[in-house]
């Protein structure tokens, strides 16, 4: 890493260019750091935001292997990209975060799982099948979730089978079979860690999630529970993030089951949707501590200073087309409402097109206000 990190003297590029390397530039930019994005979307969000913008495929070796040669530090904002031309670059010199491996076992479930168990994590039992005939052959009880093992993202390749008819719809890919977790919260903590091994987590929010899209639909903070769950929640994110050796963001999802004990559910090494309300809520938002992350730079304080709620803004069912948003002006006289477009132009049902964070003083208050802006925007075409 060059001392020196401002403006062009450090070339940093970021795989993907949707709305959290666009968020990630806006915070980018107050540091002064150049960022350039690649992305296969000629209208992706980070276009005119980026230093540079690269059209082209993140799965293509030769692709994300030109975009990478000229960059110092490379991170991501999506975890299904070509892992093999970031292998050869960090061969070459280039500081990728986070590390190319990492991603390798957090890409693939099946794999993830597995590292969960070998370092004495606590997740729900599991089981690996290739094919649906093997699953079915194994009169695995019902109900249970099922989760493709790659490509799946924003609530695709996951569902519930909750009866025998179900299996008609199973994945017909490798995929990761777990039993239906009896939980009373899903809560989320992100974490961060630099190259010192310095690590600060923010506090767990609590995640609401759409019935039909399995996407969040709210998410609050702080979360209601006990001081110990809060302690043991943050030891849990930690420990993920320092078996992984990881360096940059991480997002832990947790289920806090019915007797008291957190299992982690699921993890991503970026950005989160579940820590969109730092921008406004906390000392130092979670792109912000990425970006510190990444760069080898002191990791920001992570303390709430605003209680919080946020809404996903998602493409509302039988419209697709240019994007329309109602409600909008109703929902900015409310106190406290924050809007994030994401500047995606088209819209379709259940796409994320940006997201509101509420703010006050008490998250009771917040709540409230927080389900009514929530009746009031639609998003239309």
């Amino acid at each position: 890493m060059k001392q020196h990190w401002y403006g062009d003297t450090c070339r940093l590029g970021i795989v993907g260019g949707g709305q959290l390397g666009r968020m990630f530039i806006q915070s980018a930019i107050s540091f002064d750091v150049h960022v350039h994005a690649l992305d296969p979307d000629p209208n992706a969000p980070c276009k005119d935001l980026a230093h540079s913008f690269t059209l082209g495929s993140l799965n293509d070796f030769d692709t994300l292997y030109a975009f990478g040669r000229e960059k110092d530090v490379i991170t991501v904002e999506i975890e299904n990209v070509c892992i093999e031309a970031l292998e050869q670059l960090e061969k070459e010199g280039v500081r990728i975060f986070p590390q190319p491996r990492v991603l390798r076992i957090i890409r693939d479930k099946g794999i993830q799982k597995e590292f969960y168990k070998e370092h004495n994590i606590p997740t729900a039992d599991f089981a690996l099948y290739t094919h649906p005939s093997e699953l079915i052959a194994a009169q695995v009880q019902i109900p249970f979730v099922q989760k493709l093992r790659t490509g799946g993202y924003d609530g695709r390749g996951v569902q519930l089978i909750r009866k025998e008819a179900d299996l008609e719809k199973l994945f017909d890919a490798p995929s990761v079979v777990e039993q239906l977790i009896p939980f009373q919260k899903e809560l989320s903590v992100i974490v961060a860690r630099n190259e010192k091994g310095e690590t600060k987590s923010f506090p767990a929010v609590e995640c609401e999630f759409h019935p039909e899209a399995n996407l969040v639909e709210f998410l609050f903070c702080p979360a209601d529970i006990t001081e110990d769950i809060e302690t043991a929640a943050h030891e849990l994110a930690k420990k993920v993030i320092c078996d992984l050796d990881m360096v940059g963001l991480l997002a832990v999802e947790l289920f806090l089951t019915t007797d008291g004990h957190l299992l982690v559910n699921e993890i991503a090494p970026r950005p989160h949707n579940s820590g969109h309300h730092t921008i406004e809520c906390n000392v130092t938002s979670q792109f912000e501590q990425h970006l510190r992350s990444v760069l080898g730079l002191p990791l920001g304080e992570t303390e709430i200073v605003r209680a919080g709620a946020m809404i996903n803004l998602l493409g509302a069912e039988g419209f697709e087309g240019p994007v329309r948003y109602e409600g909008l002006e109703k929902a900015l006289a409310l106190s406290g409402v924050h809007p994030h477009l994401y500047g995606k132009a088209y819209t379709k049902p259940f796409r994320k097109m940006g997201h509101v964070t509420i703010t006050g003083a008490k998250i009771d208050d917040v709540k409230a206000t927080a389900r009514t802006v929530n009746h009031l925007i639609v998003v239309k075409s």
